[in-house]
């Protein structure tokens, strides 16, 4: 059995993060993804985004097109424009992140599009949406994570609001739009016919900020901030526990939660303390609750002086939910992911090999493969000569007028 969209082409007229993210999943996942980046020289920003080395791409762009094919067009002369639309008559799939109206200015929208090629489905992610009052509104990470809720909900009591460190508002948006995007699929193998599949960055955080608005919905009052919070709630015996030898991320959560007492006993025994289980001050829900200071205590003490891996093995290893924090560079090095193949060793042609963040969706018939992004225009030959029928001579031509790189 070969990949799982082995076959469908995608042109990615994406850039930055969040479109980029939809369509890497879907070269991941076996599609042809044609990425198209202006003939600037530059291409897409994130190319030099947080560069460590100005001669090299960075990885910024390499985290977020894997699997990818990269050709340049100048879409603002009228052979590129042309270019692109015999590209799009092959096309199953164009996604575009560009600012309000900016396909359609340029007379690539999605009804400009369709008359193309009436099986195209047109992915379009965007801030805000199409319609609506802030329709014309750019948007960006914090800002999806500030109008959906998201932002509000997260950080100290008695602070300003704190960012997540999880890019719900683009990866996440990114993830919403393959859905929609592979559900297009499906209903165009029953109707032949293509359509517009379009995410607001806003609206897709708030999709994952949904559980947040139980209290609301309920009384009607703002959810306070609960996602992060130093040590443990008063009252409260789950959360954060501070392991050796005290470093910035040396800390594990532990969830005890009180709905769920057959925790309670596991986690003693992971720390080696059955006695605390028929103790008087911890032998019902109740009296937890009632000690949960002296019970927190104990706790803390026991992991004050262990390695948070080895707190996190005692106790999931009990089956109790413990999670380690682990700093970025951990995740790098954490022998579970590199198991896995989550992370993995990737050769590229100026930066050599380096360690990548791999693809999570797994199918038991269509492995995914990660291969390196590609270099500025590096498949512009390629595309023009077979998808362009151009001749070599064409495309030379093409690139002195500075119409493609």
């Amino acid at each position: 059995m070969g990949k799982a969209l082995e076959g469908i082409r995608v042109i990615d007229m994406t850039h930055d993060q969040a479109g980029p993210s939809c369509t890497q999943m879907l070269a991941w996942l076996g599609a042809e993804v044609i990425k198209i980046e202006m003939a600037d020289g530059m291409g897409d920003r994130a190319r030099w985004l947080r560069r460590d080395d100005p001669d090299l791409d960075s990885y910024f762009f390499l985290l977020l097109n894997n699997n990818k094919k990269s050709t340049t067009l100048n879409l603002r002369d009228p052979r590129g424009k042309e270019l692109f639309k015999t590209l799009i008559k092959s096309a199953d799939i164009m996604a575009e992140n560009r600012g309000p109206g900016a396909m359609d200015r340029l007379g690539l929208g999605y009804e400009d599009l369709k008359k193309i090629n009436p099986k195209l489905i047109y992915a379009a992610v965007k801030g805000f949406g199409s319609y609506g009052p802030y329709s014309d509104y750019k948007c960006f990470e914090p800002v999806a994570q500030a109008t959906s809720g998201a932002l509000s909900c997260t950080g100290f009591d008695d602070r300003p609001p704190a960012m997540l460190g999880a890019n719900v508002g683009d990866s996440g948006t990114g993830m919403h739009t393959v859905i929609g995007i592979l559900a297009a699929l499906v209903q165009r193998n029953l109707t032949g016919e293509g359509q517009l599949v379009e995410v607001a960055m806003q609206e897709a955080v708030l999709n994952l900020t949904r559980v947040r608005f139980t209290g609301t919905l309920t009384d009607g009052t703002a959810e306070p901030r609960q996602s992060s919070y130093e040590g443990r709630r008063p009252g409260s015996v789950g959360g954060l526990f501070s392991c050796a030898p005290g470093g910035p991320n040396d800390y594990v959560y532990l969830m005890l939660p009180p709905d769920n007492p057959g925790m309670f006993p596991l986690a003693m025994k992971g720390m080696g303390r059955e006695d605390l289980i028929k103790d008087e001050r911890f032998a019902s829900v109740e009296a937890r609750a009632s000690n949960a200071d002296a019970l927190g205590t104990i706790i803390e003490e026991w992991c004050a002086s262990k390695d948070k891996r080895d707190v996190m093995a005692a106790f999931a290893g009990a089956g109790v939910p413990c999670g380690a924090v682990y700093d970025t560079s951990e995740v790098i090095d954490d022998a579970h992911l590199r198991e896995r193949g989550m992370i993995t060793e990737v050769e590229h042609p100026t930066r050599d090999t380096y360690p990548m963040i791999g693809c999570p969706v797994r199918l038991s018939e269509s492995p995914v493969e990660v291969t390196r992004a590609p270099l500025y225009g590096e498949h512009s030959d390629e595309i023009f000569s077979t998808l362009g029928e151009l001749s070599q001579a064409e495309i030379d031509e093409l690139r002195t007028d500075k119409v493609i790189l």
